[in-house]
């Protein structure tokens, strides 16, 4: 257990050692165990978390908002669009300012190029942590949320398998974020990692680097495959979103060529079927239905996407209460 977190921020959780993130999950639980007890906890009474929304949210705003109320403390929502940061604030100007009115800054900007840098910014300037509700490059709470479901539905995670799937799906071109920041969470706790998607739409090469050198030290494997059906074979966990051809092209219409080319790579029950016993299915939604995920699958006895969803406010009290407290 660590007792030095106070105004750390998350930005990446690459970035904090093994033993700083097992304090976060024992922390976590045990909010999740009091929440479910009906006991108060209110540990950052008085406090303000400034939540600054470059992008819409659901999940990440309500979660973060429930999370600061029921810590006794209060969230204060910042739209970019609709404040003065629209017309020239710069990252500085926000971290100095937000981070002298508030005991804490969380930040959501997924503008590919942008957003990583402008959190780390706005960290500099801050003399209040800084938490990345997602960026372009990481979404670390999403990945804390999703190692708690793992946890919880398989119990010991070394030795077992979770397939990283890109899945098709067509309204808008999705982040790098939850895949990158999975590869590289999951084989330090001894997973072993399937990253799978077609030649188009890989990931960041150091981030590739990073999940291998982290699956070394973790005892576990990591490999990448083009073959939907082959990831899934065998696997304990499957994880199949869709994500951009960022790295492939920048031209919207090339990148939808390349979507429908790709149009049968859905999480399906004939596929689910192929993985271990008890595999789980997770997706951290809002999900494609019937393009990235079949009903029958995501309603399904092996879907944990409500788990992951609620694991959200749980992580996220457990950052909050040991970065802000």
């Amino acid at each position: 257990m660590q007792t030095h977190l106070r105004g750390r921020d998350v930005i990446d959780f690459q970035e904090w050692t093994r033993d700083e993130l097992d304090t976060v999950l024992d922390v976590a639980f045990a909010l999740k165990r009091d929440r479910a007890l009906g006991q108060p906890h209110p540990y950052l009474r008085d406090k303000v978390l400034a939540m600054l929304f470059f992008f819409a949210s659901t999940r990440t705003r309500a979660s973060f908002e429930a999370g600061m109320a029921q810590l006794g403390g209060h969230a204060q929502f910042i739209e970019s669009r609709s404040t003065q940061i629209a017309h020239g604030d710069t990252a500085k100007e926000i971290g100095e300012i937000l981070g002298r009115y508030n005991d804490g800054i969380a930040i959501r900007n997924v503008d590919w190029g942008i957003g990583n840098r402008y959190i780390r910014d706005v960290a500099a300037a801050s003399r209040t942590p800084v938490l990345n509700m997602q960026c372009d490059l990481f979404h670390p709470h999403q990945a804390l949320a999703d190692l708690m479901t793992i946890l919880e539905r398989l119990g010991d995670p070394r030795g077992r398998t979770a397939t990283i799937s890109w899945a098709c799906a067509k309204t808008y071109s999705k982040p790098l974020s939850v895949p990158q920041s999975l590869i590289m969470l999951l084989p330090r706790f001894g997973m072993n990692v399937r990253l799978v998607h077609p030649p188009e739409f890989g990931l960041m090469p150091e981030m590739l680097e990073q999940a291998r050198e982290n699956a070394r030290l973790g005892r576990a494997s990591f490999e990448v495959l083009d073959d939907f059906d082959a990831g899934i074979r065998g696997t304990d966990v499957v994880y199949a979103k869709s994500w951009g051809a960022v790295l492939t092209t920048d031209d919207e219409a090339e990148e939808a060529r390349l979507v429908e080319k790709y149009g049968s790579w859905i999480a399906d029950e004939r596929r689910i079927a192929t993985a271990s016993d008890d595999a789980i299915y997770m997706h951290p939604l809002p999900a494609e239905r019937g393009v990235e995920v079949t009903d029958g699958v995501i309603d399904g006895p092996r879907s944990v996407v409500y788990d992951q969803a609620e694991n959200r406010l749980h992580g996220q009290k457990a950052v909050m209460a040991l970065t802000m407290g």
